[in-house]
């Protein structure tokens, strides 16, 4: 059983740029290939898990998403860091999903095809939502970064948040999960 960190998309991984569908418009935050090829390096599996209702509410299509994936993707390979899979749930809030987080499902689909250890894996994101599909996977931890929308959901559902591993952005996720002295290994 292998250990994996699932990881939110959009104020994440990438700056938030409400509803993004265009591939140029892409843009990692500083660091943050670094810190992900720390946690690749240290072993753990890295999956994608991202909540897409543009394309349910018809403001893109699922290949506009795809190309963005791509994008992320390919800007991420420069730091060498390679994403298992993207698991996309495409529907608006009021409709029926499988996957939509808080969901667990993609972290259990995720579980099944790559042999992962969910209890030894993390979730990590900038919404409630993304805490609680962590929390309602089994993960050991879920953690928020102040990124994106991280900083109005802790000041807006702080004791629900109390749970988590709240850290400014994805190299101190990095550090956070990889122990004492990581800080010391991962430069920007």
């Amino acid at each position: 059983m292998q250990r994996a960190v699932f990881l939110d998309r959009d104020g994440t991984l990438i700056v938030e740029k409400n509803y993004l569908c265009r591939p140029e418009d892409v843009e990692l935050f500083p660091g943050a290939g670094v810190a992900l090829k720390r946690l690749v390096d240290a072993g753990f599996k890295l999956v994608m898990v991202t909540n897409q209702s543009g394309i349910g509410r018809g403001y893109f299509t699922m290949a506009d998403a795809e190309r963005v994936n791509a994008r992320v993707c390919e800007d991420f390979a420069h730091d060498g860091v390679r994403f298992e899979k993207i698991y996309i749930a495409p529907e608006a809030p009021d409709q029926p999903s499988r996957g939509r987080k808080p969901s667990p499902q993609f972290l259990f689909d995720a579980r099944d095809e790559f042999k992962l250890n969910l209890a030894e894996s993390y979730m990590v994101g900038d919404k409630l939502i993304d805490l609680e599909c962590g929390w309602n996977a089994g993960v050991k931890k879920s953690i928020m970064v102040r990124t994106g929308y991280g900083t109005v959901t802790e000041r807006k559902d702080g004791r629900q948040v109390a749970d988590a591993v709240v850290v400014d952005g994805l190299k101190e996720m990095a550090e956070w999960i990889l122990g004492p002295g990581a800080e010391l290994k991962i430069k920007d």
